[in-house]
């Protein structure tokens, strides 16, 4: 299994690389106010490739932490729970 991950990655990455290499023209991005850059395709590419997976993992961190926040608060609830329950049962015991 580790080889045929490994050949896919290396495929992935001679595509990408035959990708980075047929598309080194520059292009130019014109902004407001007059602004404009000018950088080959393949960098603007994975710039703004970049920039929309950094925003979506920004996006999703709040939620992730609000239910890591939760699902600690369910367990201490649920362990405060079976600890009294396991004492009542000692105390039954003992009687």
């Amino acid at each position: 299994m580790q080889y045929l991950t490994w050949f896919v990655r290396i495929v992935l990455f001679l595509l990408f690389l035959g990708f980075a290499v047929k598309n080194v023209d520059t292009v130019r991005l014109q902004y407001f106010f007059g602004y404009e850059w000018q950088a080959p395709l393949v960098m603007i590419l994975l710039l703004f490739f970049t920039l929309g997976v950094a925003i979506g993992v920004l996006s999703c961190l709040g939620k992730i932490f609000r239910q890591r926040r939760e699902i600690a608060a369910y367990r201490r609830a649920n362990s405060t729970n079976e600890d009294h329950e396991s004492a009542n049962n000692l105390g039954d015991r003992l009687k």
